[in-house]
């Protein structure tokens, strides 16, 4: 059961009488100047039609929603009685006794395909429906596929580019790798020497990802929530993250410099020192 409520604060002498309590959101608080222990009115009009008096009890944060992040939570919590007092039709008698929605727990959640048609058929006109979003119209799961195609494309371009550097990078080394097959040295060393080079720098740069990541998420979500004004956590790196990250990060930045490397220690050892 919802309403659109319109409250108003009355400072004034103190009231004996007995009067509700209500919680609100830290939101209308700031924005009401209303504190602790303030009377306030609330109303199903503008026009302050059909309005009830009650005692402000506490302040409460909503619960943040990636939905709603973006909307302002001007909010109030009420005993149902009193609610169903306030938003009830005095033209209709059954408005109080009436429900939009219910919702139901099952013992195992996994019931409940069987357990919608058999609510379905035994009250004709209810519609039953999951409270539980699948992935087919969860905009959630949609986005989490979005974001595994941009994170792909991302590591098939950062890797083409990547491994032109490398080859760059090997190039301007072909002398020192011809002097080094000039003095005896088997190219199955060289690539050995190659591999634990790359395995090191990618290593490095990796964590050095992860640190800047965890470093900066902080001041992001900060910056987020204050110019959302929510609680709501829009960057968190997890350890799940950083290992995934570095799963792909390594093995990639490894294997560019063997390819790069490969190539050269193929050459022949006068093509390598030719100037």
């Amino acid at each position: 059961m919802a309403a659109t409520a319109y409250a108003q604060t009355v400072r004034s002498k103190p009231d004996t009488t007995v009067i509700s309590e209500i919680l609100l959101s830290r939101q209308v608080m700031r924005q009401s100047q209303i504190h602790v222990g303030d009377i306030v009115t609330l109303a199903t009009d503008p026009r302050g039609g059909r309005a009830a008096r009650f005692r402000v009890g506490g302040v409460y944060e909503p619960m943040a929603d990636p939905r709603r992040f973006t909307a302002q939570r001007f909010e109030a919590r009420l005993h149902l009685p009193d609610l169903i007092a306030l938003t009830a039709d005095p033209d209709d008698p059954l408005s109080a006794e009436s429900v939009d929605a219910l919702n139901l727990a099952l013992a195992n959640p996994k019931d409940a395909e069987r357990v919608m048609p058999l609510i379905a058929a035994r009250v004709p006109g209810v519609l039953v429906e999951p409270t539980t979003a699948t992935d087919r119209d969860d905009p959630f799961a949609v986005l989490d596929r979005f974001h595994w195609a941009i994170a792909i494309v991302t590591v098939i371009g950062s890797t083409a580019f990547l491994l032109a550097l490398m080859v760059m990078r090997a190039e301007e080394r072909r002398e020192i790798i011809g002097i080094l097959r000039l003095m005896g040295i088997p190219p199955r060393s060289i690539l050995v020497e190659v591999l634990i080079e790359g395995l090191l720098i990618a290593t490095s740069g990796a964590l050095f990802g992860i640190v800047v990541a965890a470093s900066a998420q902080g001041a992001i979500n900060r910056f987020f929530q204050w110019r959302y004004d929510t609680p709501l956590v829009f960057v968190r790196v997890t350890a799940s993250i950083a290992w995934k990250a570095a799963a792909f990060s390594v093995p990639l930045g490894v294997m560019a410099g063997l390819a790069a490397s490969w190539a050269l220690l193929r050459r022949q050892v006068v093509s390598l020192i030719r100037r």
